[in-house]
């Protein structure tokens, strides 16, 4: 019987092979399909697991024990902060009210502001110097530094009071100035200084935009509500406090619908005989140029005062005090007496004295016999024979000689002959950058360009 069953299961192992050896491909095909369908009766049984949302779900609550709140009340009560305050003193300041301004309620510091021979001669009495305290939470002072400038050098001078272990103790250090850019605008409605002050722009930077735009626009009487302007100029800062304006770097004034551009450009390139460029042993004398590179400074300036009001023009007019028509031919400025009066070109003095119905007048011989008269002055500050250069103060406004009022009477001359002294400025001719700078002037005026766009995008400022 078992010899029986072995011979059959001998047989039927024998068949197997020969079916698999004759169709192997069927054999494979019916292992996958086994396989598949287990897959899909273990993927039907998973389908089958309980819904997460129907477990069971067990709150846990336990306590939680807070730290010791007199402890914590104990640190912050020990934790002490400092404060920092600025301020910039004036000429009526004591050290209780410089103080005060600053938040200090410290009566040894004050004391001691009083009686330091040092602290005492810096702070008080003294307008427009920048401070900075550093103060405790209880208001009492731990340190103050007081800057100013002190000179032209590019540094200035720092004041330093703090609190030791013995008490206070003040000495005096320098440190190094710091330039930076600053970008600003604004519109014109009654004058340019109104429009300034109203962008915060500083009066030394206003002056020397009115210097900078003399030879195209008259700010005496061409200026006209609404024009507007922008510019980018340096600031000058001692620890990050700005301690004075620089340079206008360019600037853009639109005036009457007409804008004028100008940048502030000084060349370190030098020609050598053979035509290459080098560094120059001495650079060459800076200046304002437009933005394609015509030089802004003309022969002349347009007025021989800063700031002015015209009072009367070159025609003919009612004279004041002979009482009959006749030709007037200058220029009347009115000022205030002690106003400053400059020459508009470079010279030599010709006259220096009291002259008939001038007063006190002083005459100017330029080149190309060309001459200036500025007359009625209250006094004169030149002497006959003495080279002048262009913008040098002269003397100041008066009223000597034939006048009722204090006034500037103005003339210019060619070959002694009378011309208008108000074209004077505008026609006369202007220098272009030389050609061995123009390709670093153009990279240059490039950069302007972008830092007026910008300066243009700053909130336009109205005085009204």
């Amino acid at each position: 019987m078992v010899n029986g069953l072995v011979s059959i299961g001998t047989s039927w192992l024998t068949a197997s092979g020969q079916r698999i050896q004759r169709h192997p491909k069927r054999l494979v095909a019916l292992v996958a399909a086994l396989l598949l369908g287990g897959a899909g009766g273990a993927f039907a049984v998973a389908s089958f697991a309980p819904d997460a949302a129907e477990l069971p779900v067990r709150q846990v609550l336990e306590p939680v024990q807070p730290l010791a709140l007199q402890p914590q009340a104990e640190a912050l009560e020990f934790n002490h902060f400092r404060l920092f305050r600025s301020e910039t003193t004036r000429s009526t300041d004591s050290a209780d009210s410089l103080l005060g301004r600053l938040g200090i309620s410290d009566a040894a510091a004050a004391a001691f502001i009083r009686t330091d021979t040092t602290a005492r001669q810096v702070l008080l009495g003294r307008g427009g110097r920048n401070v900075t305290v550093e103060a405790g939470d209880d208001n009492s002072l731990f340190k103050l530094s007081a800057r100013w400038n002190a000179d032209d050098d590019g540094h200035f001078k720092r004041l330093v009071v703090e609190r030791t272990a013995q008490g206070f103790k003040s000495r005096v250090e320098s440190g190094t100035l710091t330039a930076s850019t600053r970008l600003a605008s604004g519109t014109i409605q009654s004058s340019l200084f109104a429009a300034t002050d109203e962008a915060r722009i500083p009066d030394s930077v206003a002056v020397q935009l009115a210097e900078i735009f003399a030879g195209d626009i008259d700010f005496h009487r061409a200026l006209r509500r609404g024009d507007r302007f922008s510019v980018v100029y340096e600031t000058l800062e001692g620890d990050g406090e700005p301690m004075r304006s620089g340079r206008v770097l360019s600037a853009e004034f639109v005036n009457r619908g007409k804008t004028y551009q100008a940048m502030w450009f000084q060349s370190p390139l030098a020609a050598d005989g053979d035509g290459t460029v080098a560094a120059a042993a001495t650079p060459p004398k800076g200046g304002y140029y437009t933005l394609d590179g015509q030089s802004l400074r003309r022969a002349y300036l347009a007025s021989p005062m800063e700031f002015s009001r015209v009072s009367s023009t070159f025609k003919m007019r009612f004279h004041p005090i002979l009482q009959k028509w006749r030709a007037h031919l200058g220029v009347d400025y009115a000022a205030p007496t002690g106003t400053a009066v400059r020459s508009v070109g470079d010279g030599v003095v010709e006259f220096a004295g009291v002259q008939n119905g001038f007063g006190n007048v002083v005459v100017v011989m330029h080149r190309n016999s060309h001459s200036t008269v500025y007359a009625h002055l209250s006094r004169i500050n030149v002497r006959k024979g003495q080279s002048i250069s262009q913008g040098q103060n002269i003397g100041a406004v008066g009223a000597t000689g034939w006048a009722t009022g204090p006034h500037l009477h103005f003339e210019f001359r060619v070959n002694g002959q009378h011309q208008d002294p108000l074209t004077l400025a505008k026609n006369s001719e202007t220098i272009p950058v030389p050609a061995s700078a123009k390709p670093l002037f153009d990279r240059v005026a490039s950069f302007a360009r972008l830092q007026l766009g910008a300066a243009a995008t700053v909130q336009q400022s109205t005085a009204q």
